[in-house]
């Protein structure tokens, strides 16, 4: 989740976290807010039913991913893989019904790529960001998962109202060079942004009232909130926010580009997964606090 996934700085940010328009319309100017705070924004139509392709003649389905990426992907107490990404891999192969020829496999993140070119593995599914310059050289399926932008205020302060119009004419941070500052200009001009290098000044500046509120990616925040680094200072304001400009399709399986018959295969198991409430089950496992 944010600024690419894939960056590291991002996920530097997340490895610390072990443990779309309805209101504001005219104000956000396109960028699409949620109102439900756990429910998985659905993005497979229910009456679509994609057809399943012949696997039979698949020897194995190597499914690639890291061990630092959670809660999407981490290795657990007793060293095994767990996360959200694992998860959904396995409910992957049961609804393909090629679970005795699913292995994963987890690589450092700079290694995936290499891998996936080089036929060391099938798919890969570790929050690898979808762009342009990806997608000549590799297939992917349909999204299955969107990363939103929040915004996250001092209770201290007097903020009158739950949209973004109540932080018109006030100072909110954001981290300097990201898709979230350029996010913030562009969708909420109203706001006095307050550029800061990197998260945690951001994040002390909010809490020693500097600040009103902060703009950042709706992944780390609801966990910070809830933790003991937030001091019980804030709390999520408005949103979530969505934007593809900004901040991407979301996240995808990568596929060997010429794979088309795999990639469909995905494609039919994420919707029947979406259709049966099996993919609300584990975004809601992973993300107790919820995304939206």
């Amino acid at each position: 989740m944010p600024p690419p996934l894939s960056s590291l700085k991002t996920r530097g940010i997340i490895l610390a976290l072990v443990v779309f328009a309805c209101a504001f319309a005219p104000f956000l100017g396109g960028a699409a807010a949620q109102p439900e705070q756990h429910q998985l924004p659905v993005l497979f139509d229910a009456r679509e039913r994609l057809p399943r392709p012949d696997l039979s003649n698949l020897v194995r389905l190597r499914i690639l991913t890291t061990v630092d990426f959670p809660p999407f992907n981490f290795a657990d107490q007793t060293g095994r893989l767990a996360g959200f990404h694992i998860d959904l891999a396995r409910e992957i192969c049961a609804e393909l019904e090629i679970e005795a020829r699913c292995q994963i496999q987890a690589l450092p993140f700079e290694e995936l790529e290499g891998a996936l070119a080089s036929g060391s593995g099938e798919a890969v599914m570790a929050g690898v960001a979808v762009t342009a310059e990806r997608r000549q050289k590799f297939g992917f399926s349909r999204t299955y998962l969107t990363i939103p932008a929040r915004f996250a205020r001092l209770k201290s302060k007097r903020i009158v109202g739950e949209g973004p119009q109540s932080l018109a004419g006030r100072p909110v941070g954001v981290v300097n060079g990201t898709a979230h500052q350029a996010m913030l200009r562009a969708f909420f001009p109203r706001v006095i942004p307050v550029a800061f290098e990197d998260r945690d000044a951001m994040l002390e500046a909010l809490k020693a009232s500097r600040l009103d509120a902060v703009f950042s990616d709706g992944l780390t925040l609801p966990f910070w909130i809830a933790g003991d680094a937030s001091e019980d200072c804030c709390a999520l304001l408005g949103g979530p926010y969505l934007s593809e400009q900004f901040l991407g399709e979301g996240l995808a399986v990568m596929l060997q580009q010429e794979n088309s018959t795999l990639a469909a295969a995905f494609d039919h198991a994420l919707a029947a997964l979406s259709r049966s409430g099996r993919l609300q089950d584990i975004y809601l496992r992973y993300f107790p606090y919820g995304l939206y």
